[in-house]
């Protein structure tokens, strides 16, 4: 390990990865993704102060949608130094990335305390096998957003607090005739609609695997594919969102054909931007609903991290802009399309102003952030379950013979 690593602890760790005078003539070249979260223009602002603060440090930035960026990592990871220097990964792609060796172990880069300054579910992120494959640096889950007027005019006092209120305040929007379909949701086949899946099977206390076998076609999460198929069918949930990804979702709730979203946090602030939305101060965030008798709250750990692939020629500047993106002090400024995952943020005035009853939500939220399989195969079990439960949502399906097909066949890649 080089001296940088070993000699930094504490708040030195992000002033030192600043000044470092260790870094040469550098070009980095850093992978994020093109929507949620931070924004492009966010992480062109940070990379500026980072340039500024490091004049011998250049990044060259690249983004991409998400569902580009896995594929993204992997094949740079046969370009030798024509690779990338810093890659944004998912909390679901570390055992798969550890086993496969695209990522580099920074464990012993990463000073002692920020362990317990750190959420755990940030740490998630970036673990496996007891090791750490990088820095959280996005902390996500998701809430449900509601349109305070429409339930206002619905005779709606507060918002659901479980599933089934939730279901019960929509068909009353519906039948008053203020929004057709009440619930929109991005369902497309994808890995977006497995984070709404996660979302209620973990409401509903469901399990994706118990002792190695799969646990995802009975019980809890069988539940939550029942529930998603019956808000369809009682025309609750806009069928489009069969084909939605989240920022699909953002467009309809914003443009006021919805009474409720479950969404990422960078939603709050662009629902409530009125250059962005239609129905901007009418927009409220809750945590997700829970089930009566199983939980009081839910939320999927949508959290990502930043890395240093394997092939990496620049890995102790990689680390140093790294360093820099995910200290406290860059992460509170720009605070309002992702939070941060220090624990002392969440009582900064900077932080929380203007976003009190987001940063309320994210407290109960946070804490039963339901995880996704961490297992190397998991793109593939994503992939099984996102065209079974789709074939379901389509009605080419029933739920226990697609969940049972999806069960049989992770067994056979397990």
């Amino acid at each position: 390990m080089n001296t940088f690593g070993k000699l930094i602890t504490g708040s030195a760790f992000a002033t030192l990865a600043m000044a470092s005078t260790a870094l040469a003539d550098t070009t980095l070249n850093a992978l994020f993704m093109s929507q949620a979260a931070y924004s492009e223009d966010d992480i062109k602002s940070m990379t500026a102060k980072f340039e500024a603060a490091n004049p011998d440090v250049k990044v060259d930035l690249e983004f991409v949608p998400y569902e580009a960026l896995h594929d993204k990592i992997i094949a740079a990871a046969g370009a030798g130094d024509d690779g990338y220097d810093v890659v944004l990964f998912d909390v679901i792609w570390p055992a798969e990335f550890a086993t496969g060796g695209f990522l580099t172990d920074v464990t012993d880069r990463i000073p002692a305390d920020y362990t317990e300054k750190v959420f755990d579910g940030a740490w998630t992120t970036v673990e496996y096998d007891g090791k750490r494959y990088g820095m959280p640096w996005i902390l996500d889950t998701k809430y449900l957003f509601y349109n305070a007027e429409m339930l206002e005019q619905a005779g709606i006092s507060a918002p659901p607090k479980t599933w089934d209120e939730l279901v019960a305040q929509a068909r009353t929007i519906k039948e008053k005739g203020i929004v057709d379909h009440p619930l929109v949701w991005s369902w497309s086949q994808s890995e977006a609609m497995i984070c709404d899946f996660t979302t209620l099977t973990a409401a509903n206390d469901g399990a994706f695997f118990q002792e190695g076998q799969p646990a995802f076609n009975a019980g809890g999460a069988k539940d939550a594919v029942t529930f998603m198929k019956a808000t369809l069918d009682e025309g609750l949930t806009n069928p489009a969102s069969r084909e939605y990804f989240e920022e699909d979702v953002r467009r309809v709730f914003s443009n006021g054909e919805a009474a409720f979203a479950l969404n990422w946090t960078y939603m709050n602030a662009l629902a409530n931007d009125p250059k962005e939305s239609k129905v901007a101060g009418k927009v409220k965030v809750a945590p997700a609903p829970g089930v009566d008798g199983k939980s009081t709250a839910s939320g999927v750990n949508g959290s990502m991290g930043l890395g240093i692939p394997s092939n990496s020629p620049h890995a102790d500047e990689a680390w140093s802009y790294i360093a820099f993106l995910t200290q406290k002090d860059i992460q509170d400024d720009y605070a309002k399309l992702s939070l941060p995952i220090w624990k002392a943020s969440y009582e900064e005035p900077k932080v929380m102003e203007g976003q009190e009853e987001l940063i309320a939500a994210a407290k109960k939220s946070i804490a039963v952030m339901y995880p996704r399989p961490l297992v190397p195969s998991y793109t593939e079990v994503s992939d099984i379950l996102q065209k079974n439960i789709h074939q379901v949502l389509l009605g080419e399906a029933g739920v226990e013979d697609a969940l049972n097909a999806a069960a049989d066949r992770v067994k056979r890649i397990r």
